[in-house]
């Protein structure tokens, strides 16, 4: 750091670094906490920000990204903020086309359904700079946030955005995508190297612009048993790590932390610790000791709260976080959501649920 207190890029310095140190494996003095969409429609200001325009329009304005990223914050003490985007800007960066259906989530008009589709993606190299506006906002953020905490990027695995570029949105089954996978692996295993090789030079450009930690998504990695994940998923989610952090250290920049959250991925625990990601998200799905037990002590641990506990009483909020707490123990963890909050939660319990990890954090660490 210069005496001016200005690092990188000028950026202010990070006053409190407890969700990093503990993404580190560092002893931290309380559990750091933050949301999955904290960002989000539970937020009467997200609503009114969000209202005349379209989603997409919202992810390519740095200035509303910055806004509805440091919202949560104004109202929380949260240890982190995650930039306000979407994993389908890498599929459009690709150059397909993806709306936002009200009520419906994620739309692609025309889905990948043929081998021969492939050839109508961009090529991979052109991704980062097709997505300078999530850069922007990154920068702009990191600026706004003064410090304040750490900033997260994010984007989504490879298999969760094949998932929706052939099944043309969300699937309770993703029956067309896994019928890829079992009849034509050859063309699977291209598309996911399209968008791993689209996925490296994205999630440098995040940190090169300010994130100081990063989050993969595989969200659908529930949809494959062990067999399939095996070979879908999870060499894609190591390549990600060792290329993202090779290239890291031949740009000369430092090193940030990776998380990895596979959601309902409970079959992967053992192979997901040894992915080369700092952090292992796990959803409410999982038992924190067993996953303990299962990870061994070298990665920390995300996670879990069942996200509709917020609909239960402050007061049950904060034993449910007790005993979370107490069943993760006090390092080498920081406290989430099992999964993304819902539309329709009381901010006033969101804010009791950081509340609670706070200060039963520093009551076990006591005791």
């Amino acid at each position: 750091m210069e005496a001016n207190g200005l690092g990188l890029k000028g950026f202010p310095e990070l006053k409190n670094d407890t969700f990093l140190r503990a993404a580190w494996g560092e002893e931290t003095d309380y559990t750091p906490v933050w949301c999955m969409r904290q960002a989000g429609r539970y937020l009467p200001e997200f609503r009114e920000t969000r209202a005349a325009q379209d989603f997409f329009s919202t992810c390519r304005s740095p200035e509303a990204c910055c806004e509805l990223t440091l919202q949560p914050l104004r109202r929380f003490p949260l240890d982190a903020a995650i930039i306000f985007s979407d994993i389908l800007v890498v599929p459009q960066a690709l150059g397909m086309e993806v709306t936002m259906v009200p009520g419906k989530g994620p739309s692609f008009p025309e889905p990948l359904r043929e081998e021969r589709d492939l050839e109508r993606l961009r090529d991979p190299a052109v991704v980062a700079s097709e997505l300078g506006y999530v850069f922007q906002a990154i920068t702009l953020t990191r600026r706004r946030l003064a410090g304040r905490v750490p900033l997260i990027g994010f984007a989504g695995a490879p298999w969760t955005l094949m998932a929706y570029m052939v099944e043309g949105g969300g699937s309770s089954t993703m029956a067309q995508a896994k019928r890829w996978l079992y009849q034509r692996p050859q063309a699977s295993h291209q598309l996911l190297r399209i968008l791993t090789d689209a996925l490296i030079p994205y999630l440098v450009g995040q940190v090169v612009a300010g994130a100081q930690a990063l989050q993969l998504f595989e969200s659908h990695a529930g949809h494959l048993g062990p067999h399939l994940f095996n070979i879908f998923a999870l060499p894609y989610i190591r390549d990600v790590a060792k290329r993202v952090k090779a290239r890291l250290l031949e740009a000369g920049l430092a090193p940030v932390p990776m998380i990895i959250f596979a959601k309902d991925g409970h079959f992967a625990l053992e192979e997901l610790a040894q992915a080369g990601y700092e952090v292992v998200g796990l959803d409410w799905t999982v038992a924190p000791k067993k996953a303990r037990e299962r990870v061994g002590k070298t990665v920390t641990l995300q996670g879990n709260l069942d996200p509709c506990a917020l609909y239960a009483s402050e007061e049950e909020i904060g034993q449910l976080v007790k005993q979370m707490l107490d069943d993760f123990g006090p390092q080498r963890y920081i406290a989430n959501l099992g999964h993304g909050l819902y539309p329709d939660m009381d901010p006033e319990h969101v804010g009791a649920f950081v509340d609670a990890v706070h200060r039963h954090s520093r009551l076990l660490r006591q005791n």
